[in-house]
């Protein structure tokens, strides 16, 4: 049934200028380089060099009807916030809250993001240097094609034999593809082909001197069991090898030389480790105090066009058809508004990254002193909105992907946020202590008898921080600490 109802709705409405300075805020200084470059590229309006004065031109002949239409298009041209979310990537309302980020995020920001990988490309050509037939060529390029970063196949050969027929229109067999996976068991890094963790660690220590008691002891365990071992069920090894603790002890070493990850010592070797951080804002500390500075070394300064500016004054004052002029004008004047709009978007950047930043440094100032973990405080994003006049989400795009170069070393902005705890005198305390103070009672912990989750909370209540047993699992997760009986050695 159709019905007809007049409802009122209050929209916030974006303009193209608007928007193109949040997509900004989001680009680090790594990726901003390229971003101005891209735009050099598509406006000939805009161009490199110190910013100057320009005359604000309107032809003379224009009329009142042609601004209407002009003013038409520019309300249309603009969006509502419904649509840009649409368009970007939305933020998560638990991302707005207390707890700002998820586990998964704060763990990322911890990660240096590799330059890239010729990981295959390295098997592939190990694999040419065999005497193998041309089909078996093809069989042992398609199951290095499926490794994943890591030097597994996760894939089963059936899957690979089904992908052969369709997408290569080449009839395989499980078998042929196991005689195949075999020869790229045998190529450098040890362990990659995989289809486990087990098989890995066992391809590696196959390799190994088989003279050495500690290497065949290894193998067993591996083989037969790798449960027990993955559990840190020792004293069950121990009593069904009928071993020593010292044999089983050198045992145990050797596994835990092996890499459980093949596919990264390639990664790192052949890409020359890591990519190095370029930071967005640098900190000096100075006999003034701290001195904040956006690092923009290598982004150009931007002015319009002078060539641009003139031809729309020469435009305005040519004799022609009334729509040659005005199309010519159009163009121009289109191209030299986005020129203005990008520059004012950059400025605009700056100054919201400036603001952002400057007001961490104020929060967070004890900690910027000296770098000591212990002085960091409790701030979630809106402490930082609240400071700024900013919204939530604006702070949000400004700490995401950025980094700071202070005297005692780079950070990403996400560090300086943390949920905060109260200790028995009612003081407030950052988490990113308790997680601090919970890494020093494991790192000094006997390994035989590890701390268990109750035992920590014990220790941290004895200190004054009113935790929960569930609370310490959490911060424990979050430090990549597995439980005690799996950090228990012999």
């Amino acid at each position: 049934m159709l019905k007809q109802k007049l409802e009122q709705k209050l929209l916030q409405k974006l303009s193209p200028q608007q928007i193109q300075m949040i997509k900004l805020l989001e680009v680090p200084s790594i990726q901003m380089e390229q971003r101005i470059k891209k735009e050099l590229e598509e406006n000939p309006a805009l161009e490199e060099g110190p910013e100057e004065d320009y005359e604000e031109i309107i032809p003379d002949d224009q009329t009142e009807q042609e601004e209407d239409l002009e003013n038409n298009e520019r309300e249309q041209e603009e969006f509502s916030i419904d649509d840009y979310i649409e368009e970007d990537e939305d933020i998560p309302e638990y991302r707005l809250q207390a707890k700002n980020y998820s586990r998964d995020d704060e763990r990322k920001t911890e990660i240096i993001f590799a330059a890239g990988s010729t990981f295959q490309e390295n098997l592939l050509a190990q694999l040419r240097l065999r005497e193998l037939t041309e089909k078996q060529k093809l069989f042992g390029e398609f199951i290095i094609g499926n490794l994943d970063e890591d030097g597994y196949l996760r894939r089963d050969l059936s899957s690979i034999v089904d992908d052969l027929a369709f997408l290569q229109n080449v009839t395989a067999t499980e078998e042929e593809l196991k005689e195949i996976l075999e020869v790229v068991h045998e190529l450098d890094p040890p362990g990659v082909g995989a289809r486990n963790l087990q098989e890995c660690l066992l391809l590696q220590i196959k390799r190994k001197d088989q003279s050495l008691p500690s290497i065949v002891l290894a193998e067993k365990i591996l083989s037969n069991y790798f449960e027990e071992f993955s559990k840190r069920h020792y004293d069950r090894i121990k009593a069904r090898l009928n071993v020593s603790d010292e044999e089983l002890k050198e045992a145990i070493d050797e596994i835990m030389k092996l890499n459980p990850k093949p596919g990264g010592i390639i990664s790192e070797t052949t890409t020359g480790g890591a990519q190095q951080i370029i930071p967005d804002f640098i900190l000096e500390m100075t006999d003034n105090g701290p001195e904040l500075h956006l690092n923009s070394r290598n982004l150009p300064e931007l002015r319009l066009s002078k060539t641009y500016t003139e031809m729309l004054h020469k435009y305005s004052h040519e004799k022609g058809s009334k729509k040659e002029i005005k199309d010519a004008i159009m163009f121009v004047r289109q191209k030299i508004d986005s020129a203005k709009w990008f520059i004012d978007a950059i400025k605009q950047r700056q100054n919201t990254l400036l603001l952002t930043m400057n007001a961490i440094l104020k929060y967070q100032e004890e900690f910027f002193k000296e770098g000591d973990e212990t002085k960091l405080k409790p701030m979630i994003l809106k402490d930082v909105a609240d400071m700024t006049g900013l919204d939530i989400s604006t702070v949000s795009r400004v700490v995401s992907s950025k980094y700071i170069q202070t005297h005692f070393g780079i950070y990403p902005l996400k560090y300086f946020f943390s949920e905060g705890l109260q200790t028995d005198t009612g003081e407030e305390v950052s988490s990113r202590e308790i997680r601090q103070i919970l890494r020093e009672c494991i790192d000094n912990e006997d390994k035989r008898k590890p701390l268990t989750d109750e035992k920590l909370t014990e220790i941290l209540q004895e200190k004054g921080y009113q935790i929960a047993r569930r609370t310490v699992a959490k911060y424990r997760e979050q430090l990549n600490i597995p439980v005690a009986r799996l950090r228990k050695e012999l």
